[in-house]
C-alpha cells in the first residue's frame, strides 16, 4: 500500500472525514494541470491526464476511461487502490458508488477549487438528501503533500495579430455582444479562452501555454485576475484598453460584493464550486456555455493559414522521422522509444517558430501501442526493432500553430493480422477525412463514419475519434469532437463550423500484440451549396505519408483509393522542395499510387 494513501487516511480520521474525493483538476476546468495541482498522481501513482480518486476509510477506487484501463491497471498493482474502468458494463459511477456506501451522518471532502460546479452541485444534491454532510473547503491531500510544488507564475507574453487575426478589442466587442441583454456581468475560469480573448500566452501548464487567471466582463467593465506575471508595457497596454488588472485571488472577494439584483453568467461546468459559492443572495445566477468557446473554436482566415504553415514545417521533421527510423532498422541500428521520440524532438527544434512539444511523446513499440496514452519511462523503455509497429503520436506549438499527428510506422517484417488491422485502420480514417455532410451535423452524427469499417467486424476502440485542436492553446479543445456517445461535454452536439479543426484519429489495440492509430488534423470548409443547403467538407492539413509496407490495397474501396492517392500527391508535392536528395527519392516511392 502506497505511503501516501496511509497518511491521508489519517489525516481523514483527523479532520472526521469519512471519504475524500480528488479529482484531476485544477481551479480552472483543465484538462491538463499544472504540477502544484497533481494531488490525484501524488496519492495513487497514476500519471494518466485522466482520473478521479476516492478514498475512503477502508476502500480506495480510482475511475479512469478507455484510454488508461492498461496504464491504471499496471500503475496502482499493489497500492491498495482498485480501478473502475469507466462505462463499462457494471461498472457504478462515482456518484452511483457514493450514493450507495456512504450513510447518514457521514462526511464526504474535497477541495471546492478544484471540483466544478456543474459537477459539486449534483454530489450535493444527491448526498444531502441521505444526510451525508459535504465539505467543499478542505484540501486534505494537499495537507499531507510534503515539498509540494510552488503554483506556477511564469511570464506572460502578447500572441501578436499577424498569428492572432483578431485584436483582443475587436474580441470583447464580439463577446459584449454575446452576453447583451442575458447578464451584467461574465465570469470566465478557462484559462485556454481567457488567453484567445486577450492575445496573451504563456507557460502556467505544462505543453498549454496559458496563463492562470480568471476575467470578469460586463458592457463598461472589464478585469483580468492575475499573478503579478505581466511585463510592464503589456499591463499598461491594457489599462490603455480598459483591462483593470486585479491579483488572482481577488476574484472572490469581488464577487462576493456583487450588489443584490446583479446578474452573472458562467459556464458551471468551468467554474469551480468555491468560486460559484461566492455571490451571495439576491446575485441573479445565469448559467450558460462560454460565448467565447465556440468563437475559439471556429479559426478565423489568418488562424487556419497560420496552421496551414504549421503543419508544413511539422510534416517536414515527422516525415523525416519516419525516414531516419527507417533506415536505421534497414543499418541495424538500435533506438529505443525515448531515444526515438528525443529525436523527433530535436527535429522540430531546428524550427526557429518551435515553441515546445504540445503533449508528452507517445512512443510505443510493439504491445506498448496497445497501451493508448503510453508514456515511456527508464524502467519501461525498449530498443526498436526490425519487426512489427511503432506507434508515434507526437505534437508541437509554433508560432503558427499547434500540431497533433499520429503515425504507426512499420519497422520491418509484418503479420498478415498486422496489415489487416492497419489497413482497417487506415480506411476508417479516410471514411471520416472524405465525408460531405450537411451543414448541420455534429460530431455525433459523423462519428460512425470512422467506426463502421470496425462495427463491421465487431470491433472498436475506447476513446472518441477526434477533439478540437486550439492555436496555440490547448491540443485537445471543444467544444468540437467526433464521439458516438453523449458524454456530459458539449463536444458530441457541437455544429461543425467552416474553420473548426479536429483531430481524425480511429485506432485498434490488441493487448499484448501491438497498438495502431493514425491521426491527421482536419480543417471544416465549406463545399456545395445546393437545393438542400451548405454542405461541408474537411482538407487535411498534416503533411506526413502513411506506411505503404502495411496497406493491403486490395481492401480498399476505389473511393478510399483515389482518396489515399490525392493525400500522397499533396503530401509529396508540398514537401519535397525542403528534402534532400536521399530524403525526396525515399518520399517518391512512399507516396507512389496505389
Amino acid at each position: 500500500m502506497r505511503e501516501e494513501l496511509v497518511r491521508l487516511r489519517a489525516c481523514m480520521k483527523e479532520k472526521q472525514v469519512d471519504a475524500c474525493l480528488i479529482p484531476t483538476g485544477d481551479f480552472h476546468g483543465s484538462e491538463y494541470v499544472g504540477d502544484y495541482f497533481k494531488t490525484r498522481e501524488y496519492i495513487s501513482g497514476f500519471t494518466g491526464s485522466a482520473g478521479t480518486l476516492l478514498v475512503t476509510a477502508g476502500e480506495a477506487w480510482l475511475w479512469t476511461d478507455g484510454r488508461y484501463f492498461l496504464q491504471a491497471r499496471d500503475q496502482l498493482a499493489g497500492t491498495g487502490i482498485g480501478l473502475m474502468k469507466e462505462k463499462q458494463p457494471q461498472v457504478p459511477t462515482i456518484e452511483e458508488y457514493l450514493k450507495d456506501h456512504m450513510k447518514e451522518g457521514q462526511v464526504l471532502a474535497f477541495d471546492g477549487r478544484c471540483l466544478m460546479e456543474s459537477r459539486a452541485r449534483k454530489l450535493r444534491e444527491l448526498l444531502e438528501e441521505q444526510g451525508v454532510t459535504v465539505r467543499m473547503d478542505l484540501d486534505l491531500a494537499g495537507q499531507i503533500w510534503t515539498g509540494r510544488p510552488a503554483l506556477s507564475c511564469q511570464p506572460v507574453w502578447e500572441l501578436a495579430l499577424e498569428y492572432a487575426g483578431e485584436s483582443r478589442t475587436d474580441k470583447l466587442a464580439r463577446v459584449r455582444e454575446a452576453i447583451k441583454g442575458k447578464a451584467d456581468y461574465l465570469l470566465l475560469a478557462s484559462l485556454t479562452d481567457i488567453c484567445w480573448l486577450l492575445n496573451v500566452r504563456g507557460n502556467d501548464v505544462k505543453s498549454t501555454p496559458v496563463v492562470l487567471g480568471y476575467f470578469l466582463l460586463s458592457q463598461t467593465e472589464a478585469f483580468w485576475y492575475v499573478q503579478d506575471c505581466l511585463p510592464s508595457d503589456l499591463k499598461e497596454k491594457m489599462e490603455k484598453e480598459g483591462i483593470r488588472i486585479r491579483g488572482y485571488e481577488a476574484i472572490y472577494d469581488d464577487l462576493a460584493g456583487f450588489a443584490a439584483g446583479t446578474s452573472l453568467q458562467y459556464n458551471e461546468a468551468m467554474v469551480n464550486a468555491a468560486l460559484a459559492s461566492r455571490p451571495g443572495e439576491g446575485v441573479k445566477i445565469v448559467t450558460a456555455p462560454d460565448p467565447t468557446s465556440l468563437m475559439k473554436a471556429v479559426k478565423n482566415p489568418v488562424e487556419v493559414e497560420n496552421m496551414r504553415t504549421a503543419h508544413l514545417k511539422d510534416g517536414l521533421a515527422v516525415t523525416r522521422f519516419i525516414y531516419w527510423l527507417k533506415k536505421q532498422m534497414e543499418a541495424g541500428e538500435r533506438s529505443t522509444e525515448v531515444s526515438a521520440a528525443a529525436y523527433l524532438e530535436d527535429l522540430r527544434r531546428r524550427d526557429p517558430d518551435y515553441l515546445e512539444p504540445s503533449f508528452d511523446p507517445i512512443m510505443a513499440y510493439k504491445d506498448h501501442g496497445a497501451i493508448v496514452h503510453y508514456s515511456a519511462t527508464a524502467d519501461s523503455d525498449r530498443p526498436l526493432g526490425p519487426e512489427s509497429f511503432v506507434l508515434a503520436d507526437t505534437g508541437g506549438h509554433y508560432l503558427q500553430g499547434t500540431t497533433d499527428i499520429t503515425r504507426t510506422i512499420a519497422l520491418g517484417t509484418l503479420t498478415e493480422e498486422e496489415k489487416e488491422m492497419y489497413t482497417l485502420v487506415l480506411r476508417a480514417h479516410v471514411d471520416l477525412a472524405s465525408a460531405r455532410f450537411l451543414h448541420g451535423c455534429s460530431g455525433r452524427s459523423l462519428d460512425g463514419l470512422a467506426r463502421a469499417p470496425f462495427w463491421e467486424q465487431g470491433l472498436d476502440y475506447n476513446h472518441g475519434t477526434g477533439h478540437g485542436v486550439g492555436y496555440l492553446l490547448s491540443v485537445h479543445e471543444g467544444p468540437n469532437a467526433f464521439r458516438y456517445q453523449k458524454t456530459a461535454a458539449a463536444g458530441d452536439e457541437c455544429v461543425f463550423e467552416e474553420g473548426m479543426i479536429t483531430s481524425d484519429e480511429p485506432g485498434i489495440y490488441l493487448e499484448g500484440k501491438f497498438g495502431i492509430r493514425l491521426e491527421n488534423l482536419i480543417v471544416c470548409r465549406k463545399d456545395i451549396l445546393g437545393g438542400y443547403g451548405q454542405f461541408l467538407c474537411f482538407e487535411p492539413l498534416t503533411l506526413v505519408p502513411f506506411d505503404r509496407e502495411a496497406i493491403l490495397s486490395d481492401r480498399l474501396s476505389a473511393r478510399e483509393r483515389q482518396w489515399l492517392n490525392d493525400y500522397h500527391r499533396r503530401v509529396r508535392e508540398a514537401l519535397l522542395p525542403y528534402l534532400t536528395d536521399q530524403e525526396a527519392d525515399w518520399l517518391r516511392q512512399e507516396t507512389r499510387e496505389i
